[in-house]
């Protein structure tokens, strides 16, 4: 994807900031539009109390602090927090955060009596730190947008991850399956990027996940069956939906999702599962530790970095949810 930069605009005033949970990400994104990173000191004292010192002037820059709000994952909002505070006391500006996972999506509603909705909170916290913009990829629920007062630019990384497909030569026979039926919409938008049939792991159970599910609803015998979410966690979810594809007849098993939290031993079980491959981007980075063999990772550089672009150029920003191979479809 080439990077889209305004010849009536310089980026001169543009400074990049990475902090720890992504570093690999941030650089990624800083070559793909030439622009390196700033320098930052970030260190924690004994008691765990993190301190930032912004190694060069930001004096009316517009500044980008990247940073997955990933394992740890407090301690990973605490540093945009403190970075945030760092920034605008030393008069940045135009402070934009890109939260290439934004941790707490999944709180997004109250599902059960006196339950926080913690993605609320943490957007409020965001907006009294005094930040301007937020830069994000595949929000758990897309109404998290709307909990904030300020810009919201809502990357989607599906064209990405369908491209893996259209390489590898895999369009052959094969459906896109939901995972549960909350996953319907997310599986019928990916299955019109690959122009392919969908199906539904009918899972009625009330609780979070039923390891149990019924059956699936739809022809998936003799098929390459691609199991699409958000994230991939505990990695139950797509274990238990492989073993129940395959025993439905479904010839290859693809799990795909945009963010690899990988908790635990979900590397473990997705090595040891039914899956022919699990497709990833990097939002999160994936440690050498929790890297194995059915493991692909497609990087979301190069959108993020021309997101950066055309918002410093103030182009528009909708046209890169546009799928390259197949331009008419646009994700919803």
């Amino acid at each position: 994807m080439e990077a889209v930069m305004s010849e009536e605009k310089s980026n001169g005033n543009i400074k990049l900031f990475s902090l720890n949970t992504n570093r690999p990400l941030a650089e990624k994104i800083a070559a793909s539009i030439n622009i390196p990173l700033s320098p930052t000191t970030i260190s924690t004292f004994a008691d765990g109390e993190i301190a930032i010192t912004i190694d060069e002037s930001v004096r009316g820059d517009e500044v980008y602090v990247i940073q997955s709000i990933s394992d740890p994952v407090n301690s990973s909002f605490m540093q945009v927090m403190i970075m945030v505070d760092a920034l605008r006391r030393a008069s940045a500006g135009e402070i934009n955060v890109v939260l290439p996972y934004y941790g707490y999506a999944r709180a997004d509603r109250k599902a059960r009596p006196r339950e926080p909705i913690t993605a609320k909170l943490v957007a409020n916290f965001l907006q009294i730190d005094g930040v301007d913009r937020v830069l994000t990829l595949d929000l758990h629920a897309d109404q998290v947008q709307g909990f904030f007062n300020i810009p919201v630019d809502h990357l989607l990384g599906a064209p990405l991850l369908a491209k893996y497909f259209y390489t590898n030569d895999l369009l052959d026979n094969i459906v896109v399956v939901a995972p549960d039926h909350a996953g319907v919409s997310r599986a019928r938008n990916f299955a019109e990027l690959l122009k392919a049939p969908i199906a539904i792991i009918d899972n009625r159970s009330e609780d979070e996940f039923d390891p149990e599910p019924d059956s699936v609803i739809g022809d998936v015998k003799g098929k390459t069956a691609v199991i699409i979410d958000d994230m991939i966690d505990t990695a139950d979810r797509m274990t238990v939906s492989a073993d129940i594809l395959k025993a439905s007849g479904a010839k290859d098993v693809y799990a795909v999702a945009t963010h690899a939290v990988f908790s635990g031993r979900a590397a473990e079980s997705l090595e040891q599962s039914k899956l022919t491959k699990v497709i990833v981007t990097d939002s999160i980075a994936v440690p050498a530790e929790k890297q194995f063999d059915k493991l692909a990772v497609i990087s979301v550089a190069d959108l993020i970095g021309e997101a950066i672009l055309r918002i410093h150029n103030n182009q528009p920003v909708d046209e890169l949810f546009i799928s390259k191979q197949n331009p008419d479809v646009k994700l919803r």
